[in-house]
């Protein structure tokens, strides 16, 4: 009689521990954010005290099927002072999630004939980089470090060329970390750039690293 009542007693709990977990999955939550389309170019340049640019953006969240308003925040760009500057984007969806984009503005009176792009050897170590202009004064490097692959230290980073000699390399993120430009300098004349790396990144902020055009 005993041997009896013991497997009735075990397969109601297993039944119990089955229906529990289906309980569980059920109760799982997806979150999703909305995703940021911004209508025009991402990269802006502007003379000092020239008139911001008009930006528009729209967004729409795929996972709830909706669309929902988005913020355009100026209130970080300064036109009066040259530089690079980010315009942030934003959207909540119904849930409070939060999707994110941003312009980038270069602020410069540089001559829009000049032109910066091309191929570059960092001369300490002869490792080519690419500088990518992406609008008038406002370049991307390809590898801010000039550093050897492979390495997951090569990122790519923004600087503004403020006039025939000044580059600005503001604070900005990278895979690698937080990173800006100390005494960074740019010399027409040999067709030059140099710059120290400060921030969070793994670059050794000592080092003055110079790229020449080739």
């Amino acid at each position: 009689m005993k041997k009896f009542l013991i497997i009735p007693f075990l397969a109601v709990m297993a039944f119990t521990a089955c229906k529990k977990k289906d309980n569980t999955v059920s109760t799982l939550v997806t979150y999703s954010t909305p995703t940021i389309v911004v209508s025009g170019a991402q990269y802006y340049s502007i003379p000092v005290g020239g008139a911001l640019p008009t930006i528009s953006a729209s967004s729409y969240d795929s996972f709830y099927k909706e669309s929902y308003p988005v913020v355009v925040d100026q209130s970080t760009l300064d036109n009066t002072a040259p530089g690079l500057y980010v315009v942030n984007i934003t959207a909540k969806n119904k849930y409070g999630m939060k999707g994110s984009a941003g312009i980038y503005v270069a602020v410069t009176d540089v001559n829009p004939t000049l032109n910066l792009a091309g191929s570059y050897l960092r001369l300490s170590n002869l490792q080519p980089v690419t500088v990518t202009k992406r609008a008038n004064g406002l370049y991307e490097i390809d590898n801010v470090g000039g550093v050897v692959p492979p390495s997951s230290a090569i990122v790519p980073a923004l600087f503004v060329q403020v006039d025939d000699s000044t580059m600005s390399f503001p604070l900005q993120s990278t895979s690698q970390g937080d990173i800006y430009g100390v005494s960074a300098s740019i010399n027409m004349a040999d067709s030059t750039f140099r710059y120290k790396i400060g921030g969070t990144g793994p670059f050794n902020p000592n080092a003055v690293r110079v790229f020449q055009k080739q």
